[in-house]
């Protein structure tokens, strides 16, 4: 779980240009051990570039970054082992086996192979080529990769591109596994559904700059009332009396029906008093925001400069 008192990365003022063209603009960022950060937006926004510069792949502009504890670009040797990575145009060589690849990435701090192969779900694939492994499996095997020398924090850029449902939802219980093991894990993504789902905490990116960030439900609360319940009211209802339920922040009839907003808990004392007068209307829909209607708004703009 989250621990605010040990940030394992902090960034300020990251800034990145190429020519006149400013692609990360004064980025703060702190990431706690533990979590699963998000660092969501549509391509193009920054993020590729922004997690370049803190695994020091990418010399940054302007702005200070430490990496558990240290500067990435001046002390890389230091963090070697300690950072995982899997980067967004992760690929091997068609006729590598898994195995051979598990070998081959092994540092002395790597687990045993066995234990890894069994962990990832990889143990009857260890000698299949790479090229002939279905998608989920080769994700499993970047994971793998990437924890395989028992790192304190992993990066994981655009994870599950490219997969189908069911593999995507394979590879977000192996992201979940992570935290139950204790690593660090900041992912970059641009499904608004997988950070919902996985991420304690998400920074949100737009033309290079972060425009918003905290947990999934404090962006949807920041956004708007989180809960919509929609019906025909029974002639026995006191409409009025419905906006002074718990949680419920506005009611309105519309073509005659009643359209309620308000809390997430606000569904179920609505609920209560249906119930409560003896009708539940047929027709009855409710509705919960996601992040995705939350933040449509914030990364709606276009984006400027090609930045990825």
């Amino acid at each position: 779980m989250t621990n605010h008192s040990d940030p394992i990365i902090e960034v300020r003022g990251l800034t990145k240009r190429y020519g006149a063209t400013t692609v990360v603009d004064q980025v703060d960022l702190t990431v706690h051990r533990g979590e699963i950060f998000g660092l969501l937006g549509a391509n193009g926004a920054g993020k590729t570039t922004t997690v370049e510069c803190l695994q020091g792949l990418r010399r940054s502009d302007a702005g200070t970054i430490r990496l558990c504890g240290l500067d990435p670009l001046t002390e890389a040797a230091k963090l070697a082992g300690r950072v995982g990575s899997q980067l967004q145009d992760s690929a091997l060589p068609d006729r590598l086996r898994v195995g051979e690849a598990l070998r081959l990435f092994a540092t002395e701090r790597a687990a045993p192979i066995d234990e890894v192969l069994d962990d990832w779900g990889l143990t009857g694939q260890r000698r299949t080529a790479f090229a002939n492994l279905s998608g989920g499996q080769q994700q499993r095997l970047f994971v793998a990769l990437a924890l395989l020398n028992r790192p304190e924090v992993v990066f994981l850029d655009e994870l599950t591109q490219g997969l189908d449902p069911a593999a995507r939802r394979v590879v977000w219980e192996l992201i979940s596994a992570l935290r139950n093991r204790g690593t660090t894990v900041v992912l970059v993504t641009h499904f608004m559904d997988e950070a919902e789902v996985l991420c304690d905490r998400i920074a949100v990116m737009a033309n290079g700059r972060i425009v918003d960030r905290g947990t999934p439900s404090e962006l949807i609360e920041r956004q708007g009332h989180p809960s919509r319940m929609v019906f025909t009211p029974p002639p026995t209802i006191a409409i009025p009396d419905l906006g002074r339920l718990p949680g419920v922040a506005s009611v309105a009839v519309i073509g005659g029906r009643v359209e309620i907003d308000g809390s997430r808990d606000m569904v179920a004392h609505v609920g209560a008093a249906l119930v409560a007068n003896g009708t539940v209307p047929a027709d009855i829909d409710v509705r919960q925001l996601q992040l995705e209607d939350a933040l449509l708004p914030l990364l709606g703009a276009p984006v400027a400069g090609g930045a990825q």
